[in-house]
C-alpha cells in the first residue's frame, strides 16, 4: 500500500531516493544567523533516516527587513549572506549528502509579519506591498492575539519601486549563495501571509501599478522574483515554490475560488521558472472546494500548471498544526497509506512531513519497514532533536 512513497523521483538535476520530503519548519537555533553543529546533526539525522528531500527551516534572505520579531522576542533564525553563514550551511549540506539525502534551503522574507526595527536589520521598517497587514476580524493563527493583530494592522507606507527591486535582488543573491554552498534545489516561501504571499493576496495588495491589479497582475512580484533567482543558479537546479490559500492573518483566505482563477495565479509563476509547487494546507487530503470538485489543492495545482506538486498537512497525525499548538493531543494515524494511493493515482508527486519528522528523525525508514511512530509532543519544538 505504501510502495509509491518509495519509488524514485527525478527532475532536472535533482534525483531523490523516495517521495518523502521534510517540510520546512522554523527552528531558531542559529545565533547570529549561523547554523550550529547541532543544526548540522539535526538535518543529518533526517537524511540518515532515509528522508528523500529535506527542505530547511526558513532562511532569511539578504535584506535588512527579511527577519525580525513576529509574535515573540527576536529569535535565532538562520541567514545565508556572510562567509561564516555560508560555511556553516556547507557543513549542513555535506552532512546530508554524506547520509545519502538531498537538501534545499527555504528562502524567506517575513514581510508584514515582521515587527518594525527588530531582528538583523534593526534600522529597517517592515516590507508591505500596500502598507497593509490584513484584516483583524478573521480566524487566524492563535499566536496572533487580538492585541498583536491590532498593533501590526496599523497602516504603514507602501513599498517603493526601489524597495521592491532591493528585495528581489536579495532573493537572487541568497539563491546564488545557496548554489555556491552546494544545495540541490532552491525553495521559495510564497505562502502563509509572508511577503511574497501578500503581493498575491488582494487584502494586502491594493496597488494600481504593475505590481498590483487583478489575479494575474498581483503575480508580477513572484514572477520577477522567480526569474531573478533562475538567472543566478545553474539551469538544472530545480526551483520549488510554496504557496497557500490560507494566511496566518486569515485562515479562510483564498487566492482563487475557481480553477480559472487558480490558473491565473499559478500559471505566470509556473512559466517564470518554477519546477515544483509545494502546496501548503492544514490537511493534505482536504478538498480544495474549486468548481464543485473533490480534488485536493495539490491535485488542482498539478492540473493547472502541469508541474509536479508536494502535498503537506497533518501527515500521520490526527490534528492540524494549529490544533496541536493550541494544546489538542496529536495522535498517530495511518493517513500515509492514503497519501501513497494518491501518489499512485498521480494526484501529487511528493509528500512533505513536518511535526512527525521532528518526533521521528527516521520517519521514512519507519514507514518503509512498518515500524511504529513516536507521538508528536509540542514540547519537542523547544529542542533540536
Amino acid at each position: 500500500m505504501i510502495d509509491a512513497l518509495f519509488s524514485p523521483f527525478e527532475i532536472g538535476g535533482l534525483a531523490l531516493r523516495n517521495r518523502i520530503v521534510m517540510s520546512p519548519m522554523t527552528r531558531s537555533f542559529s545565533p547570529g544567523g549561523v547554523p550550529t553543529r547541532e543544526v548540522v546533526e539535526y538535518y543529518r539525522r533526517r537524511a540518515e533516516g532515509e528522508c528523500g528531500l529535506i527542505i530547511t527551516e526558513g532562511v532569511g534572505v539578504d535584506h535588512p527587513a527579511a527577519i525580525g520579531a513576529t509574535t515573540v522576542d527576536d529569535v535565532d533564525i538562520p541567514l545565508i549572506s556572510t562567509d561564516e553563514q555560508m560555511a556553516a550551511w556547507r557543513e549542513v549540506v555535506d552532512g546530508v549528502h554524506a547520509a545519502g539525502g538531498k537538501i534545499a534551503p527555504q528562502l524567506w522574507h517575513q514581510g508584514v509579519l515582521r515587527k518594525d526595527y527588530t531582528g538583523y536589520g534593526r534600522q529597517a521598517v517592515s516590507s508591505r506591498p500596500s502598507g497593509l497587514w490584513g484584516p483583524t476580524d478573521r480566524k487566524r493563527s492563535p499566536a496572533l492575539t487580538q492585541e498583536i493583530a491590532e498593533r501590526f494592522a496599523q497602516p504603514t507606507r507602501p513599498m517603493t519601486e526601489e524597495d521592491i527591486a532591493d528585495v528581489i535582488a536579495a532573493f537572487a543573491r541568497s539563491a546564488r549563495n545557496s548554489a555556491a554552498v552546494g544545495f540541490d534545489a532552491i525553495a521559495l516561501h510564497g505562502a502563509h501571509g509572508y511577503l511574497v504571499d501578500t503581493f498575491l493576496w488582494e487584502e494586502t495588495n491594493q496597488r494600481t501599478d504593475r505590481w498590483g491589479g487583478d489575479h494575474k497582475g498581483r503575480t508580477t512580484f513572484a514572477v520577477e522574483l522567480v526569474k531573478a533567482v533562475r538567472r543566478e543558479i545553474p539551469a538544472e537546479m530545480p526551483v520549488l515554490f510554496r504557496w497557500s490559500q490560507y494566511k496566518q492573518q486569515d485562515f479562510d483566505a483564498r487566492l482563487a475560488t475557481t480553477a480559472a482563477e487558480l490558473e491565473d495565479v499559478l500559471g505566470p509563476i509556473s512559466d517564470a521558472g518554477v519546477d515544483i509547487f509545494d502546496v501548503s494546507i492544514r490537511r493534505f487530503d482536504m478538498p480544495a472546494e474549486l468548481d464543485d470538485s473533490d480534488r485536493t489543492l495539490a491535485a488542482w495545482t498539478k492540473a493547472v500548471t502541469g508541474k509536479p506538486t508536494i502535498a503537506v498537512g497533518s501527515v500521520s497525525l490526527s490534528t492540524t498544526l494549529y490544533e496541536s499548538l493550541g494544546g489538542l493531543e496529536s495522535n498517530v494515524n495511518s493517513n500515509v497509506e492514503l497519501a501513497a494511493e494518491m501518489i499512485e493515482r498521480g494526484e501529487f508527486d511528493l509528500l512533505a512531513v513536518g511535526r512527525m519528522m521532528l518526533a521521528n528523525p527516521d520517519y521514512a525508514r519507519r514507514i518503509r519497514t512498518r515500524q511504529p511512530l513516536a507521538k508528536f509532543d509540542a514540547t519537542i519544538l523547544k529542542t533540536l532533536y
